[in-house]
């Protein structure tokens, strides 16, 4: 081995070395305090620990994160749906009323979970839209420690369970690289969801980074993930009962599907029959009774497309309230779970030393169910039939569901009139960030043994000052240096100066907001702030400007009145905007095409080749499906006529897409939004080794409905079915489920088979070629 050859090995150990630490703890070797004997009866024990301990009573620490609640929507803000765990935990903790998000689900957990600002980590918005650019990409950066690394660093076991959302998509492959999963961002332990929401009775499921299987016996998501924190804690507990740990505990619950056992719905059965209206109404009025508003604080006028309550037809009231006691049935379970872990670790005598920082809410209420709401799932959404289809007839079909609507038959989210009444007493919604609507949440911090004082606070603060509030309360060292990188600084304002206090002078005077181009920011009440309607040029944003001290809810716009504060606050925004990478914005004319996406292991190649065993990958990792040529290639050997299963399945019982043998024949169904649309082949499937080829062909289409392209079968080369494809034929990306090879788990795509429905031959392999990828 030469002298050149030699010192490349050296490095390459070195690297390798360096990249297989990157997860550990920091354990450094310990000088011996003992005495090492020739023998073991000579040799004295130094008994010095080998890992960090925490300090004594050091408190365990508990995140909750909710989704998509709304600030109205809880009995402990004044709400109409009633959450006992929630209201004991405020009553004997801190609520705090002028605490902001940042108006959508990824951004707000890395913001979270860093203590940093969302562009400053590189989450811009949801995780699956990450886009190559700095502030934009999705990778949170190691040199911004998640408060799981700086926790376990300080002694602490780490538990993350529930929804994730903020690995890069790309890296959701069984290829990794997973140091960007919870187990890689400083959680000894991980279980739970990847995406943005999954279905509460099939979801798709990780323990540390191995896919399980989605069988949940029946059981709902929720039930399933609290058992599971109290089994880690459990463990935990009985092996190191002076140890502390993190828990990290996000259900997927209350974002779509809103789906929950239906007695639990059932409970709140002619609870909203006054309408969304009325709820306002009484919602505000018991806000006022709490001291959770001022006492001047008047409703602002109803969202766009919103219609009045009293001008409904009498089946779309009864539908329209059918949303909502899902919705309110959902959040109620929720608190029930909520309420189990707070009782065992009151049985195990950990509550009284247990920080809980509950949040109400990862954002404001949820847009995504459009004017009608949706029975189907999100791709209604995703995919724009939402929007395009006829409201009468979409009025019509959720009619036909209404007893379905909240069970595991539906996949539904509420329409735009609960979002704004769930989100009382603020304008706008979810994913608007220029707004109090989009951005303020409920909080409230608990910790029986560090925080005796009881109340109402109302400091402004953002999700970037918990992380840095629960270090200074448990009294935690960040260190200089973590896993090898360098540490930055925290970003957000601790909250402990407002503990004791109720009447401090607030600490957090500057904060910019930003999501898809809708964009705001703050300054000692001030607020400055542009309504970005996606997919329209920048050029007609207009900046308005809001007095929050004297006018919380934005209904007085200032900006005529004021003109040189707007422009100071412009100014800001420009300048916060180059510190922490907000630019560019996203959400104009441009396309977000793939080529401009975070790239992944099959988004670089023309073909792909997948293999039995492959289960649940999600969509927007694996090889597109999507408005694009392509074709599927099954390499099989048929063993006999009751030969059957599937061969590439992706989605489930709402919206999906399966090619399948079925009844002798070679099959194709389409599921768009639960309407089902099949192919079969002319010719039953010979024996022995054959290639079983499905084809797309895509010709570009403006609406669902219209003609755009065909699809054919073929066994051996030889075409056994064609017909002519819509658009809504060819969207094919599915959200909640991922994709199978040889077998459709989780939900079945088509009733025509019950999942797994394993393919009974031999499935050798599945080729994926795309025809029009550049």
């Amino acid at each position: 081995m030469n002298k050149q050859t030699l010192i490349k090995l050296l490095a390459t150990t070195i690297q390798v070395a360096a990249v297989s630490s990157l997860m550990a703890q920091y354990s450094p070797v310990q000088s011996f305090a003992g005495k090492a004997g020739r023998t073991l009866s000579e040799t004295t024990p130094g008994n010095r620990p080998f890992n960090p301990v925490a300090p004594k009573h050091a408190p365990n620490i508990v995140y909750i994160l909710l989704d998509d609640v709304g600030f109205g929507a809880s009995s402990a803000f004044g709400g109409l749906v009633e959450t006992p765990t929630f209201d004991s935990l405020a009553n004997n903790g801190l609520r705090y009323t002028n605490f902001h998000t940042t108006a959508i689900c990824s951004p707000t957990r890395a913001s979270l979970l860093t203590g940093r600002n969302h562009h400053s980590v590189n989450v811009n918005t949801v995780i699956d839209l990450a886009v190559d650019a700095p502030g934009h990409h999705g990778y949170m950066p190691f040199e911004k420690a998640t408060i799981a690394e700086i926790a376990r660093e300080n002694g602490y076991n780490t538990f993350a369970i529930g929804k994730w959302h903020i690995t890069p998509t790309p890296d959701l492959t069984g290829a990794g690289p997973f140091n960007r999963w919870p187990t890689g961002r400083g959680f000894d332990r991980f279980y739970g969801f990847m995406a943005g929401e999954t279905d509460q009775y099939t979801p798709m499921l990780w323990e540390n980074t191995s896919k399980i299987e989605p069988d949940l016996q029946g059981k709902h998501l929720t039930t399933v993930l609290v058992d599971k924190a109290i089994e880690y804690i459990a463990g935990q507990k009985s092996a190191a009962p002076d140890k502390p740990f993190f828990l990290y505990l996000t259900p997927g619950a209350t974002h779509g599907p809103h789906q929950v056992d239906r007695q639990w719905i059932d409970k709140y059965k002619g609870r909203f029959d006054a309408g969304w209206d009325k709820y306002r109404e009484e919602v505000l009025a018991r806000q006022k009774k709490l001291g959770l508003v001022p006492a001047n604080t008047t409703l602002p006028v109803r969202n766009p497309g919103v219609k009045a309550w009293d001008s409904l037809s009498a089946v779309e009231k009864k539908v329209f309230a059918r949303f909502f006691e899902a919705y309110a049935g959902f959040l109620a379970h929720t608190d029930f779970e909520i309420g189990r872990l707070i009782n065992y670790l009151k049985t195990i005598d950990q509550l009284n030393n247990t920080l809980v920082v509950l949040i109400i809410g990862d954002n404001g209420a949820s847009k995504e169910g459009g004017i009608t709401g949706h029975a189907y799932g999100i791709n209604e959404y995703i995919d724009g039939s939402l929007f395009t289809e006829r409201y009468e007839d979409r009025i019509r079909d959720i009619e036909k569901l209404y007893d379905d609507i909240g069970t595991s038959r539906s996949g539904p989210n509420y329409p735009a009139g609960w979002a704004q009444a769930a989100n009382t007493p603020f304008r706008w919604l979810k994913q608007d960030a220029n707004s109090e609507g989009g951005t303020r949440n409920p909080l409230v911090l608990f910790y029986p043994n560090g925080i005796k004082e009881r109340g109402i606070r109302t400091q402004y603060s953002h999700i970037n000052s918990i992380t840095p509030t629960a270090i200074d309360i448990a009294k935690l060292t960040v260190p200089a240096v973590i896993n090898g990188y360098k540490q930055e600084p925290l970003e957000g304002i601790s909250l402990v100066y407002t503990l004791s206090n109720p009447k401090a002078p607030g600490q957090h005077h500057v904060q910019h907001y930003e999501i898809s181009g809708s964009r705001s920011i703050y300054k000692d009440g001030w607020k400055a702030q542009v309504y970005h309607r996606n997919g329209t040029s920048f050029a007609n944003d207009k900046w308005e400007l809001y007095n929050l001290q004297e006018d919380f809810n934005e209904q007085k716009e200032l900006s005529a009145a004021y003109p040189e504060k707007l422009k100071e606050l412009q100014a800001l925004f420009e300048q916060e905007a180059q510190k922490y990478n907000v630019y560019p914005l996203l959400g104009d004319t441009t396309v977000r095409s793939i080529q401009k996406l975070t790239k992944g292991p099959f988004d670089v190649r023309r073909q792909a080749v997948l293999y039995p065993g492959l289960t649940q990958l999600p969509n927007r990792a694996g090889p597109a499906l999507y408005q694009h040529s392509f074709s599927l290639k099954a390499d099989v050997e048929l063993s006999g006529n009751n030969t059957e299963g599937v061969l590439l399945a992706t989605g489930g019982r709402f919206t999906g897409f399966s090619f399948f043998v079925h009844e002798g024949k070679l099959k194709v169904a389409h599921n768009n939004n639960g309407k089902l649309v099949y192919l079969e082949s002319t010719q039953p499937l010979p024996l022995g080794k054959a290639v079983l080829r499905y084809d797309l062909i895509y010709k570009a289409a403006k609406n669902l409905t219209d003609e755009a392209g065909t699809e054919a079968l073929y066994i051996n080369d030889v075409k056994v079915a064609e017909r002519t494809i819509t658009k809504a034929d060819a969207t094919i990306m599915p959200y909640d489920e991922g994709l199978d090879v040889g077998k459709d788990n989780g939900s079945a795509v088509t009733p025509l088979y019950k999942s797994p429905f394993v393919f009974t031959g031999q499935l050798n392999k599945v080729i994926v070629e795309h025809n029009s990828l550049p």
